[in-house]
């Protein structure tokens, strides 16, 4: 479809140069034309005049217009660039006049009778310019279409893809939490104590039943009920802080807040998913290296906020435009689905905004909820 695009555009540009190269032919043998009649009509000579006429005559030859001269009665009674063979007063003939006539109205001029007149042979140029660029137009707007709709198909497989591997991390790492407390039981069961290992036990029971719920929400209109943005930070924070490296290249995670509040109206399992993709961007830009996560919940007027600021190699340039879109990730292995889903949670299902802040060094991205009537900051 390409190739047909660019050779529909080639002719149209070749036939639009030729046409316009023969109306500036036409522009100036219409002008010497003009001069001759004229000088010739201006000529006290009395030769001129006639000579004149037929230098007009000979340019309407030129020209290759069609012209029928008929008198009162209807006869012919002059024609140039007729097609060959009519015959005077044949059928053919009227046919052919009939013909100019539907192309254009005659001219009654007194004292010659009634010109009937075709179109110059430009016109059929320009009919096929214009189809030529109709075609272009078409061939141009299907090749959009077929590109969207190929875009929209590679961004849904790798939605597919992002969500299949989103959704085996979400249960993963619960999992691979109960398998180690399991694991460190059974080699050191006098180590640590009962409630400890029930505790985290729970916390890990209670993040599969969340991420069952989690997908469970996707594709439904969200639920609107008072939600504390403090106490969802402290939840997120409250999950992660027990699993972040502190030997080698240890990562602090800090949380300001004033309290369970400001409150929103949303789905909190839905907020908290969102603000949970954010904390994970921020944990892994310090794998490997180590740092520091600050979470910070504060309200307005209008509005509360969540932002979380990590002091990590932040997003390369290149990157940030497309750093909400799905599939795409700077991190090795990344699967490019966090950013997207968090956005998608507090832009479309929240009527909030998510913006991402560059940083030296790191990142910030803050999560701002809209605060209606009634809604405490």
């Amino acid at each position: 479809m390409v190739g047909l695009a660019f050779l529909f555009g080639a002719l149209s540009v070749g036939s639009a140069w030729v046409v316009a190269r023969h109306l500036r032919d036409d522009a100036r043998e219409t002008s010497r034309l003009f001069g001759r009649v004229f000088g010739g009509l201006n000529d006290p000579r009395p030769d001129a005049a006639t000579g004149a006429l037929f230098d007009l005559a000979a340019q309407v030859r030129a020209f290759q217009i069609p012209i029928a001269v008929t008198d009162s009665a209807g006869r012919v009674t002059a024609m140039e660039n007729a097609p060959p063979g009519l015959a005077q007063d044949s059928a053919n003939l009227r046919a052919w006049i009939a013909e100019l006539d539907r192309v254009n109205p005659p001219m009654v001029e007194p004292g010659m009778g009634t010109v009937h007149y075709g179109t110059l042979p430009i016109t059929r140029r320009l009919t096929t310019l214009a189809l030529l660029q109709g075609l272009v137009l078409v061939v141009l707007v299907g090749l959009a279409v077929w590109a969207y709709r190929e875009r929209l198909g590679a961004v849904r497989d790798r939605m597919w893809v992002a969500m299949a591997r989103e959704s085996a991390h979400q249960l993963g790492t619960p999992l691979m939490s109960l398998t180690g407390w399991v694991a460190r039981l059974r080699e050191h069961p006098d180590d640590i104590s009962g409630t400890e290992v029930a505790d985290h036990l729970q916390a890990d029971v209670e993040r599969l039943e969340r991420v069952a719920r989690r997908f469970e929400r996707i594709g439904r209109p969200p639920r609107r009920e008072p939600v504390g943005l403090g106490a969802v930070a402290e939840r997120v924070v409250a999950y992660f802080r027990p699993r972040l490296p502190t030997r080698a290249n240890p990562v602090t995670l800090t949380l300001a807040a004033a309290g369970p509040g400001p409150t929103i109206q949303g789905d909190p399992v839905l907020v908290e998913w969102a603000l949970e993709a954010i904390v994970k961007n921020a944990v892994d830009a310090l794998s490997g290296r180590g740092g520091r996560v600050d979470v910070q919940v504060e309200g307005g007027r209008s509005a509360a906020r969540i932002s979380v600021r990590d002091d990590g190699p932040g997003i390369p340039a290149g990157h940030r435009a497309q750093v909400f879109e799905p599939g795409v990730s700077s991190k090795p292995g990344g699967w490019g689905l966090g950013l997207p889903l968090a956005r998608r949670i507090v832009e479309q299902q929240h009527g909030g905004h998510l913006q991402h802040h560059p940083g030296n060094p790191g990142s910030t991205f803050v999560l701002e909820f809209p605060l209606g009537p009634g809604q405490t900051a």
